[in-house]
């Protein structure tokens, strides 16, 4: 079994190996952001300056069709990297900055982690 480091090491150093559950969830997140249509779609939703987009606009931007970009949409949804609201007839989708911050300190952590042992 690996152990955490022993204490008295820098405050930034990993206090253990993450779960398997943790892993699960991080790959995927990665999983849903390595397809690049979704990776599109992530960047169209946080580059707008309304800090959200709707379907029709984000469909407008690719040459598939709808139900496949509602696909792609679900997808980033049950990843947690977009949120959505439904207004009338349209849905409206954000993007969920705490979990790409999230996913970001993980990809930090297994940095420093390289970095101090290498």
């Amino acid at each position: 079994m690996i152990t955490p480091s022993p204490t008295g090491t820098s405050a930034d150093c990993c206090s253990g190996p993450m779960t398997a559950a943790e892993a699960a969830d991080l790959a995927a997140a990665f999983k849903a952001l390595a397809d690049p249509v979704r990776l599109r779609i992530a960047s169209i939703v946080a580059c707008c300056p309304a800090g959200e987009v709707c379907m029709g606009e984000i469909a407008a931007e690719f040459s598939v069709s709808g139900p496949t970009i509602s696909h792609h949409l679900k997808k980033l949804r049950e990843a947690g990297v977009l949120s959505s609201e439904r207004r009338a007839n349209e849905v409206y989708y954000q993007v969920r900055s705490d979990r790409l911050d999230a996913l970001i300190d993980q990809l930090t952590a297994l940095r420093s982690l390289i970095a101090r042992d290498g």
